[in-house]
């Protein structure tokens, strides 16, 4: 998101030596285009220019999403190292300015971290910015549905096209996502959100500082008052107290492994406990869906606030980006869970390399699909000392994905009756998944089956992910298989809350699987009050995860640690 251009210094020798130095004297201001690859393709420009006073301002148009003139909060360049923030859509750039000042290349990050090179324009962009009109700003609302409360924040910014906003549901972990239409007349406001097949209408107070409106989706309509923020501290979001703050009392370091396998490289951060080992370790696996090293989800850093706890006691802990994810190499969306597999066990024999490592300690620990994970690789590989399974199932998907819906619905506050709806229709649509071979023919009909009530974009993408190998192994993936198989030791724990997991139905299963195999050596435990993140929670629904400040609870940390600490 930067520009680059070498002043031009009168003494030949003062230039060769800038140059030699990285471009001390570099000026970034102009236009610079790059593109962002978030499972869609998404041109992103930067407008750079300088302010009176010499200093550095910017904006940014989301050419694909149709956001243009987007403020950049903070930008600075010192030496090479640029950086820039967009509060706007909660999202950060670090780069490195290339000696010729026609590059920059670093990581966006906005709920993960991705690669993002920017190249300086050939030609001059016009900017579709434009003089901001009365209702430019951030407006924040409260919608109330059922028994979950979700913040709502459009952003709405005046260009030379007309009005144009992006919407924020911090609680839900979303940012930034384009909407299709702004359309104003007088003081009506319609704002059309096609991708999720939301509409937002209102009426603009005369002292332009509320909007009284509803929120329509997926045929229900609720209200949704919005007032302009004037505080940017409304903008914030949570606190995240127990994310750790540098310098760590362990040593931390940044490393890259291959599955050579399939041909992956892997990124990934190994920290290791002060003093003399060698110390125990353990391999972090991921949930489903592309993670970064961190789990980075709803705010939260999951996997940063457990590595660091662990480390702290004295185990060393190997986190990576998933495949296709952030550093690491790869196609996420052609893999299985049998492939993320893979990626683990090259994280294994990664460790049995390093000399700080004990490798007859090497354990793995998995969140949800993660948890499948684990007990897949320690069946069949001798180098798995111990597995932790949390939330990890004990049934096959199709089964956990039903009681899922209903445990998201009841705690959600929906009726019985819509409930029974809902798990009706996951089963109709599970059941033509399994039987129905033919992708082009599945799409077919689960386009038909899908409800009506969504939009086209949002069908669409849920057929994608229905009809992908992923999917299709996941539903039909048995873990009590695997199970059977494991010798070494296991904990295994889920939240009392868990409804995305639940409890009831995958503790009894892990336990007679392991029962089955002949395994002594397990701890199956379920925790009170806990949610599927391990959060102490109210109603463990999936729309509180942001809303928690807490990103895991001591308990399951404590449990955790001093277990392994036992093997």
């Amino acid at each position: 998101m930067r520009g680059v251009i070498m002043k031009k210094v009168a003494v030949a020798a003062a230039l060769a030596l800038l140059a030699a130095c990285g471009a001390l004297a570099q000026d970034v201001t102009g236009d610079w285009e790059g593109t962002l690859h978030a499972g869609v393709d998404l041109r992103l420009v930067l407008h750079i220019t300088k302010a009176d006073a010499g200093a550095l301002k910017a904006t940014l148009d989301s050419v694909d999403q149709g956001a243009y003139g987007i403020p950049v909060s903070s930008i600075s360049l010192k030496d090479s190292k640029f950086s820039l923030g967009v509060d706007a859509v909660h999202g950060t750039y670090e780069g490195k300015v290339s000696t010729d000042g026609n590059t920059i290349s670093g990581t966006w990050t906005q709920t993960q971290s991705l690669p993002l090179e920017f190249k300086r324009s050939a030609a001059k962009i016009e900017s579709k910015a434009a003089p901001p009109s009365d209702i430019d700003g951030a407006w924040l609302g409260t919608l109330e549905v059922g028994a979950i409360k979700l913040r709502v924040i459009f952003h709405i910014v005046n260009t030379k096209d007309g009005l144009v906003a992006t919407l924020d549901s911090p609680d839900q972990g979303v940012n930034g996502m384009p909407t299709t239409k702004t359309t104003r007349d007088g003081s009506s406001l319609k704002i059309e959100a096609q991708k999720i097949n939301g509409v937002y209408q209102g009426k603009i107070s005369a002292d332009l500082n509320t909007i009284e409106g509803t929120w329509t989706q997926a045929g229900s309509t609720n209200p949704l008052v919005l007032h302009r923020v004037k505080d940017k501290a409304e903008l914030a979001p949570p606190r995240r107290p127990q994310n750790p703050t540098r310098p760590y009392p362990y040593h931390e370091e940044d490393v890259i492994y291959e599955n050579k396998i399939q041909n992956v490289t892997l990124a990934a951060t190994l920290t290791i406990p002060q003093g003399k080992g060698p110390f125990p370790a353990v391999v972090l696996i991921t949930g489903s869906g592309p993670q970064d090293r961190d789990e980075t989800l709803m705010g939260h850093k999951p996997f940063l606030v457990l590595s660091d706890y662990l480390t702290r006691h004295e185990i060393a802990v190997l986190r990576a980006d998933d495949r296709g994810t952030a550093k690491s190499t790869g196609d996420f969306a052609a893999a299985t869970t049998a492939d993320f597999a893979t990626d683990t066990e090259a994280g294994i024999a990664y460790l049995k390399t390093r000399p700080e490592i004990n490798p007859h300690k090497i354990g793995l620990i998995g969140h949800s699909e993660g948890g499948m994970i684990a007990p897949m690789i320690a069946a069949r590989n001798p180098d798995v000392a111990f597995i932790v399974m949390m939330s990890g199932p004990g049934v096959r998907g199709d089964e956990i994905l039903v009681a899922q819906v209903q445990a998201i619905d009841l705690a959600s506050g929906k009726s019985a009756a819509d409930t029974a709806k809902d798990v009706a229709e996951e089963h109709d649509v599970l059941k033509l998944i399994e039987s129905e071979k033919d992708d082009a023919a599945l799409a077919k009909g689960l386009k038909e089956k899908l409800s009506v009530d969504a939009g086209e974009a949002q069908v669409g993408a849920q057929i994608k992910i229905l009809t992908s190998a992923w999917f299709r192994y996941f539903i039909s993936y048995d873990p009590a298989i695997a199970l059977r198989k494991v010798t070494c030791p296991v904990l295994a724990i889920i939240g009392e809350k868990d409804t995305q997991v639940p409890p009831k139905q995958n503790l009894p299963a892990i336990r007679a699987a392991l029962e089955q195999g002949g395994n002594k050596h397990f701890e199956v435990d379920e925790l009170p009050g806990l949610n599927h993140l391990f959060q102490t929670a109210k109603t463990g629904a999936p729309a509180e995860y942001a809303q928690i400040e807490e990103t895991m609870s001591p308990l399951a940390l404590e449990k955790m640690a001093s277990w392994i600490l036992k093997q």
